[in-house]
C-alpha cells in the first residue's frame, strides 16, 4: 500500500502535534515526515526533535507569501498537511496545491464560535460568555475562509453551569488529544481506499 507523507503545521506548545507524531510512529502507511512552525520558540519544534521528525521554522511573512513553504513541502514529497494549533490563515497557494488535503481542528462545535479571531482561549471565553450547555471540537478540511471547510467529524462534551473558560478549555483539550489523530487516520485510510477503487 502506498505511503502517505504528512506535514504538521503548528504555532504553539505542540500538545496536539506531539500526540499525532506519537500516534503514527511505526504506522504501516501514514508517516509524519515534517513539522513546520511560524514561531521559532514554539514548543512543537522541541516535540518534533524528541520524536525524530524533521522540522523547519519559517517567518510569518514567508508563510503568507507561500513559495518557500511549497518548496519545502515539495522537497519532502508531502501529500497531506495537518494543522495542529496553527494560528495563521493558510495562504491560497497552499490551498490550491493541496485541495482537500489540508485538515484542521477547531476547539468548538462549528458553525458556532468560528471565523476570524476565534482561536485558542478566545473561543472558550466566547462559549463561556454564551452560557452554552456543551462545547467540543470540529475536525474539518481547510478552504480559503476561516473554519468553513467541509466537516469530517465533531465530538462534544457537556458543560456544567459552574465551568469557567479554563474548565471548558481543559475539557475540549482532552477531546482533541483523544480524537484528532484517530480521525486523521480514518480520513486518510478512507481516501486511500477510494483512490484504489476501479472506475
Amino acid at each position: 500500500m502506498t505511503s502517505i507523507r504528512v506535514a504538521i503545521f503548528a504555532s504553539g506548545s505542540g500538545s496536539n502535534a506531539r500526540r499525532i507524531m506519537e500516534y503514527f510512529k511505526g504506522h504501516p502507511t501514514i508517516h509524519i515526515d515534517l513539522l513546520i512552525s511560524n514561531k521559532t520558540e514554539a514548543g512543537a519544534l522541541l516535540h518534533a526533535a524528541e520524536c525524530g521528525v524533521p522540522s523547519v521554522s519559517i517567518s510569518n511573512a514567508a508563510m503568507r507569501q507561500g513559495d518557500e513553504v511549497l518548496q519545502i513541502l515539495d522537497s519532502h514529497q508531502i501529500d497531506v498537511i495537518v494543522l495542529a494549533g496553527f494560528m495563521l490563515l493558510v495562504p491560497s497557494c497552499l490551498i490550491e496545491a493541496y485541495p482537500d488535503r489540508i485538515v484542521n481542528i477547531h476547539p468548538a462545535l462549528l458553525p458556532k464560535f468560528g471565523g476570524k479571531g476565534m482561536y485558542g482561549h478566545h473561543v472558550h471565553e466566547a462559549v463561556y460568555q454564551a452560557h452554552e450547555s456543551e462545547s467540543g471540537i470540529t475536525i474539518h478540511l481547510v478552504n480559503a475562509r476561516y473554519d468553513e471547510g467541509p466537516i469530517l467529524a465533531q465530538f462534544s462534551v457537556p458543560l456544567a453551569t459552574t465551568d469557567t473558560a479554563d474548565d471548558i478549555e481543559r475539557k475540549v483539550r482532552a477531546l482533541e488529544i483523544e480524537h484528532y489523530a484517530p480521525t486523521i487516520e480514518e480520513w486518510l485510510v478512507s481516501r486511500q481506499t477510494k483512490s484504489k477503487k476501479p472506475d
